[in-house]
């Protein structure tokens, strides 16, 4: 038998070239993957955080046809010219002690109470504040949240060097009142793929979610000509697990930690990844004082050992790559192996109680009002050491750590700058020994928001500093204040940043053609960064009910005075006292006939006159209406 013909030589380059392009055009598909972290933390809660990534070729062949990105963000980049955003959802307050902060986690995900958005425009600087406007709105009414209120220019500020080296073409709002609900994680869900239906997103049962010590939705966006358009969607939430669990026992030498489960704190179980996702993977992290408490104990910290024991067998364990000697140790799970008759359900048992803490950031920051009253008050900052650059660089006092503070206040708060104050150890300083740099943005009313970047020069040897501003309280017109003013008015966090260190976790990835999106924002190096508490200050409210009181009291009195007055005047007396007499007359007709019959006819009774009495009772009602609006009157004038 004759072997077949081969094909024909120009059909094999046609067919080379077909695959070449289906190669090329599949190195700029779109991508999404879908991670979650779980890590026990040191005060019995656990951390977990979603991590969503999806990413578009910026490509003229892409246009405006996508399959898993979505649109609605494609078309906010292509309106507004965006390179950097940065939308955040948050509720409560992250806890520097006892979370840490000094980690990847505490320092790109740790977000201040409310609403924060920062976005940088790739625009003329004439054009950026008219963008920002629009972008506020659509924004709005994307996530259907009030972030129309940085609208105003009294609501947003543009930064220098304090939050973000920048060109002049980023803007910064916050609004610490604005709730977080479900209305704005239902938008946020909507931005995936099989938004929450199937894979890691399906844990996000809302009662869980919403019940946390904190909870923070968090939408970055990156955009450029090399790497196309980046979405990280992230969700941060601190959760309390059940302690009331069968398996739960105490110790005497000290309590257990609580051992915990997905199905404990999601009350879900992982069916299986989104069809769409290219990875789908699950990630247990053990800190690095846990992991140097295992090596103590005479075993490597595997899946199971002297201290706790994973429900499941990871997949792989991975440990961080650093020069000291603890190291956290990561476990991995691989969700696209597990499905609805094998669910995954990742926890961790613990059997002997311990006790360990997390790398705290260099100083402690936080931030509190002095004084009394509604006139003036005082900003203070205080820091308070923890003794890191002891650990990371040796005992030394004659260094000095560098420390960038970048603060907001609203236009009604007239902070004196002049009046700085820094304390150091409870002993004065010079400003100009302490502060290397400052740029302040004066506010002025009902126009701009002040704002002031700062760069401060900390002595190591320092165990507390604090810095202190003044300021007036002004006056608001009735029409400004919030339906709930006496609340009082709230002041954003502020920003402190140290330069001189930055978090970063390395591990080792085996498998160069799945790399993960969060590991490698772990490794990126980021400047170590603390928000503090959100202010609340108290300010002179009016009486918004007085208006309505005095309207009301006011037209009583006045429909009472004239009415009666009125009456008595219109009223026609002649009249009622001829039909008086005529009904008097008829009553006395009848007993005068049968007195007649009986032969007693006697003078008829005289009695008081029906016409004097309801003269004297209208004149008294007169003079009393009359009294009582010349009495109103008078205590109203003085």
């Amino acid at each position: 038998m004759a072997p077949p013909p081969s094909p024909p030589r120009n059909l094999r380059r046609l067919l080379l070239l077909l695959l070449v392009a289906a190669a090329a055009a599949a190195g700029e598909e779109e991508e999404f993957t879908e991670e979650l972290l779980l890590r026990p933390l040191p005060d019995r809660k656990a951390l977990a955080h979603f991590h969503f990534r999806t990413s578009a070729p910026l490509s003229a062949a892409a246009g405006r046809h996508h399959h898993v990105f979505p649109k609605a963000i494609a078309q906010l980049v292509q309106q507004f010219h965006i390179s950097d955003l940065e939308l955040s959802f948050t509720q409560g307050r992250w806890n520097y002690e006892q979370w840490g902060g000094y980690d990847p986690m505490s320092t790109n995900y740790a977000k201040p109470p409310g609403v924060e958005l920062w976005a940088a425009f790739d625009l003329p600087l004439g054009e950026i504040d008219a963008t920002w406007k629009n972008l506020t709105h659509t924004l709005s009414g994307l996530f259907c949240a009030s972030i129309n209120f940085l609208e105003s220019s009294t609501a947003f500020s543009a930064p220098r060097w304090g939050f973000k080296l920048n060109e002049g073409n980023l803007r910064y709002g916050a609004l610490p009142r604005e709730a977080v609900c479900t209305e704005n994680l239902t938008p946020w869900l909507k931005l995936l793929p099989c938004r929450d239906k199937a894979g890691i997103a399906s844990l996000l049962f809302r009662p869980s979610i919403y019940k946390g010590y904190y909870h923070s939705q968090k939408l970055k966006l990156t955009s450029s000509q090399s790497f196309g358009i980046v979405i990280d969607q992230t969700l941060t939430v601190v959760l309390q697990p059940d302690t009331f669990r069968g398996k739960q026992l105490h110790s005497t030498d000290g309590q257990l930690q609580p051992s915990w489960s997905m199905k404990d704190l999601f009350h879900r179980k992982l069916s299986g990844k989104c069809l769409v996702s290219k990875s789908s993977r699950v990630f247990l992290e053990i800190e690095k004082d846990v992991v140097d408490k295992i090596g103590k104990s005479g075993t490597e910290a595997s899946w199971t050992n002297e201290l706790f024991v994973l429900s499941t067998a990871p997949d792989r364990m991975l440990k961080e790559l650093n020069n000291m000697d603890a190291q956290s140790s990561l476990y991995e799970y691989d969700v696209t192996k597990y499905n609805n008759d094998k669910p995954l359900d990742v926890g961790i048992t613990w059997k002997l109680p311990l006790i360990w803490s997390c790398t705290p950031a260099p100083y402690h920051a936080n931030r509190f009002l002095m004084g009394s009253g509604n006139e003036r008050g005082s900003i203070a900052l205080s820091f308070r050491s923890t003794n890191l650059h002891n650990q990371l660089f040796g005992s030394s006092d004659d260094c000095s750590i560098k420390a960038v503070v970048f603060q907001v206040v609203p236009w009604y708060v007239r902070v004196y700058y002049h009046s700085l104050q820094i304390f150091i150890d409870g002993n004065s300083k010079a400003i100009s020994d302490v502060v290397d740099k400052i740029h302040v943005t004066p506010s002025e009313d009902k126009l701009l928001p002040g704002s002031l970047e700062m760069l401060l020069r900390l002595p190591c040897g320092m165990q507390a500093a604090t810095l202190s501003l003044d300021f007036d309280k002004g006056f608001l017109h009735i029409d400004e204040y919030p339906p709930d003013a006496n609340q009082g008015f709230d002041i954003p966090s502020a920003l402190v940043t140290f330069p001189e260190f930055n978090s970063s976790r390395s591990y080792p990835e085996t498998d160069t053609l799945l790399v993960s999106p969060l590991l490698q924002t772990f490794k990126e190096d980021s400047v170590v960064k603390s928000y503090t508490e959100v202010l609340l200050v108290p300010l002179t409210t009016p009486d918004f009910s007085m208006p309505y009181n005095v309207i009301t009291f006011t037209c009583t009195v006045l429909a009472l005075y004239f009415g009666s007055l009125l009456n008595a005047l219109r009223r026609r007396i002649g009249e009622e006292e001829r039909e008086l007499k005529k009904a008097a007359a008829k009553r006395g007709l009848i007993p005068l006939l049968i007195a007649k019959l009986r032969g007693k006819v006697g003078p008829p009774p005289q009695g008081s006159s029906p016409t004097s009495l309801v003269s004297t009772k209208l004149l008294l009602k007169v003079v009393f209406v009359a009294v009582v609006a010349i009495t109103f009157h008078y205590l109203s004038n003085s």
